[in-house]
C-alpha cells in the first residue's frame, strides 16, 4: 500500500519538472457573491495569537510544529497546537491528542479577512510539510493560510508513522512486486506496525475522515474565525467533501484539486484514474508528429510490456545517490503500472522510457523507482496509522477484492489477474486491512456530497492517481461549482501549473467567477525524442 499522493520529494514545488497544460476548461454552473469574513470574537489580535477553547477543541499559541526538512517559511509563521479528543463518542474523561498548527501570513499587508485552510493529501501526509507548495503557488497572496497536521501525521502527537513499512517498500525493490510471497511479507510488516502503535496506547479506530473533519471544525471555532475558505489536494479532496457535508457552517468557499469523492474511493476508481491518465499521455504523444513517428502505438507497447514482464520479470541493478551499493530492482508488470502512475508527473520522458524498456533497457525506469523508494522523504514521513484508518474503515468495507479485479478487467482487459488484483498504489490493501482490524465506518461515509457552497473543482488530464472524470462527478452535486480539467498536467495541478495557481487564487477572490482565461494559452509538453 502507498498513499495516493506522490512521496513528498515528488510533490515539493520547484523540484518537479513543470508540465505545461493545454486548452479546454470546465463549466461555471452558477455563483455566490463572496461575503467578507469576521472573527467570531471580534478581537483585533493577529490570527493564531490568542488561546481559546471552543467545544471540545482548544488552541494554544506556541512553537511551530516539528518538520522533517527545514521550512524557511515557518520563520514568519504564527504557530501553536490544537488539542482535541482522540475519539469523540467516548465518555467524558477521554484521551486527548494534539495537532500542530502553522499560520502563514498573507504576503500583503492588506489581507482579506477570510483565511484559507489547507487539507493535505495522502492519506497520511503532514500539511505542514506542504507549506512550500502552497507558498510557491501564491496561495497566501492576500490571505493568511492555515496548516494543521491531520491526526496521526508527522507533526501531531501521537504520530502514527510506520518506518518498518517504508523500509520494506525499499527492500521489496529486489522482490517480485506482485508475488504472493511479497504480499505476505508486506502484510507482516503492516501487522508489526499495528501492534507497535496499539502498544503505545493509540486507538486506531479514531484515525479517519469523520474525526478529522470534526478537528477542522474545532480549529475554525477555536481560532475565532467566523468564515474561512478550504483548499484540499488529493486525499484532502475526500476530506474536504466530507467536511462540507458534516460541518458546512463557516465555510465560505472550497477548492479541491485531484478529486477523490468519498462515494467512489477505493481500488475500482483507482483503475479508472490509471486508464484516463495513461490514455492522456498516449494520446498527447500520438498527436505530436515527432513523438508519434518515433514511438508509434505507445499504448499497445505499454500493455504488451505489462503482460510480458508479469510473465517474465526483468532484474537489473542501478546506482542511487547516497547509497554506495548497487540497488537490485525486479521489474514485473504490476510494478510497471505503478511506475507509470507516478511517472505521469514527468510525462515528457515517458515514451522514451517505455521505448528503452521495449528494447531491453530497463535502467531509466529502475532508477526512477529506486530513487523514489530510497529517498529520505520516503521513510518515516507518512502516517500509515491515518492511511489505514481511512482505507480500512471507509473504503475496503464497501468494495470487495473481486470488485477491484472486475473494474481493472473492464479498463485493462489484456492485463493478467495477478496485475488486476492490486490497483495502482493500493497494493495488498484488503490483506493489509484485515491485519489492521478496525471497524467499518457507517455507510453514510459513502454518501454523495450535496452543497451550494461555491466550489472550484480542479483535475489534470494526465492524472493517473485520481480520475479526471471524478472531478466532473463531484461537481454534479455541488450546485455552485466551477469544474476545470487542465490537460497535460498530472495529479494536483496546483503544484505544477502556474495557470492552475492563477485560477485558484482568482477563485478565492471571486468564488462566483474565477478567471480561467490562462487555459487558452497553454501548450502540451514536448516529448523527449531519441535517435
Amino acid at each position: 500500500m502507498t498513499s495516493l499522493c506522490p512521496p513528498p520529494h515528488r510533490r515539493a514545488p520547484r523540484r518537479l519538472t513543470a508540465l505545461l497544460a493545454g486548452a479546454t476548461a470546465g463549466v461555471l454552473v452558477t455563483g455566490l457573491a463572496a461575503m467578507p469574513a469576521q472573527a467570531e470574537s471580534g478581537v483585533a489580535e493577529p490570527l493564531g495569537t490568542v488561546a481559546r477553547t471552543a467545544g471540545d477543541a482548544r488552541f494554544e499559541p506556541g512553537p511551530c510544529p516539528r518538520t522533517a526538512d527545514p521550512i524557511p517559511d515557518l520563520e514568519r509563521a504564527r504557530c501553536g497546537t490544537l488539542t482535541v479528543p482522540e475519539k469523540r463518542n467516548r465518555h467524558k474523561a477521554r484521551k486527548k491528542i494534539t495537532l500542530g498548527v502553522a499560520i502563514i501570513p498573507a504576503a500583503t499587508s492588506r489581507r482579506a479577512s477570510d483565511p484559507i485552510v489547507w487539507l493535505a493529501g495522502g492519506p497520511g501526509d503532514d500539511a505542514v510539510s506542504e507549506i512550500p507548495m502552497a507558498v510557491a503557488g501564491g496561495l497566501n497572496r492576500d490571505r493568511d493560510v492555515i496548516f494543521m497536521s491531520q491526526r496521526g501525521t508527522y507533526s501531531a502527537d501521537p504520530e502514527l508513522t510506520c518506518p518498518n513499512v517504508d523500509a520494506f517498500a525499499a527492500r521489496a525493490l529486489g522482490l517480485v512486486f506482485g508475488a504472493p510471497s511479497t504480499g505476505r511479507l508486506h502484510v507482516q510488516e503492516t501487522r508489526e506496525c499495528r501492534d507497535r502503535l496499539v502498544s503505545r496506547g493509540a486507538d486506531l479506530s479514531a484515525y479517519n475522515g469523520t474525526e478529522s473533519a470534526a478537528d477542522y471544525d474545532g480549529l475554525r471555532k477555536a481560532l475565532g474565525i467566523k468564515q474561512w475558505n478550504v483548499f484540499g489536494i488529493s486525499y484532502g479532496t475526500d476530506l474536504a467533501l466530507q467536511y462540507m457535508r458534516l460541518h458546512p457552517k463557516g465555510i465560505r468557499s472550497v477548492g479541491i484539486d485531484g478529486v477523490l469523492p468519498p462515494s467512489l474511493a477505493g481500488g475500482a476508481v483507482t483503475w479508472k484514474a490509471a486508464r484516463e491518465g495513461f490514455d492522456g499521455i498516449f494520446k498527447a504523444c500520438a498527436e505530436q508528429a515527432a513523438c508519434n513517428a518515433r514511438y508509434p502505438n505507445l499504448k499497445a507497447t505499454f500493455e504488451r510490456l505489462v503482460r510480458e514482464l508479469e510473465a517474465r520479470p526483468v532484474t537489473t541493478t542501478v546506482t542511487v545517490p547516497g547509497h554506495p551499493e548497487p540497488v537490485k530492482v525486479v521489474l514485473d508488470g504490476g510494478l510497471l503500472v505503478n511506475w507509470l502512475t507516478f511517472a505521469s508527473h514527468l510525462a515528457a520522458g515517458v515514451p522514451r522510457s517505455l521505448d528503452e524498456l521495449a528494447h531491453g533497457n530497463p535502467q531509466r525506469i529502475a532508477e526512477q523507482l529506486a530513487g523514489g523508494r530510497l529517498s529520505p522523504q520516503a521513510n518515516g514521513r507518512v502516517s500509515h496509522g491515518l492511511a489505514f484508518g481511512v482505507f480500512c474503515s471507509e473504503w475496503t468495507p464497501y468494495e470487495s477484492e473481486e470488485d477491484v479485479v472486475r473494474a481493472g478487467r473492464r479498463l485493462f482487459p489484456s492485463f493478467p489477474r495477478s496485475v488486476l488484483a492490486n490497483a495502482p498504489l493500493l497494493t495488498w490493501l484488503h490483506a493489509d486491512c484485515r491485519a489492521w482490524d478496525v471497524p467499518a465506518a457507517p455507510r453514510s461515509i459513502r454518501k454523495v456530497t450535496r452543497s451550494d457552497i461555491p466550489t472550484l473543482v480542479l483535475s489534470g488530464g494526465f492524472d493517473s492517481q485520481t480520475a479526471p472524470s471524478s472531478g466532473a462527478y463531484a461537481a454534479r452535486t455541488l450546485s455552485r461549482s466551477t469544474a476545470v480539467t487542465v490537460p497535460y498536467v498530472a495529479h494536483v495541478v496546483f503544484a505544477d501549473s502556474p495557470c492552475a495557481q492563477e485560477i485558484t487564487t482568482s477563485f478565492f477572490d471571486t468564488p462566483n467567477a474565477p478567471d480561467t482565461g490562462c487555459l487558452a494559452g497553454l501548450q502540451p509538453p514536448q516529448f523527449e525524442i531519441t535517435p
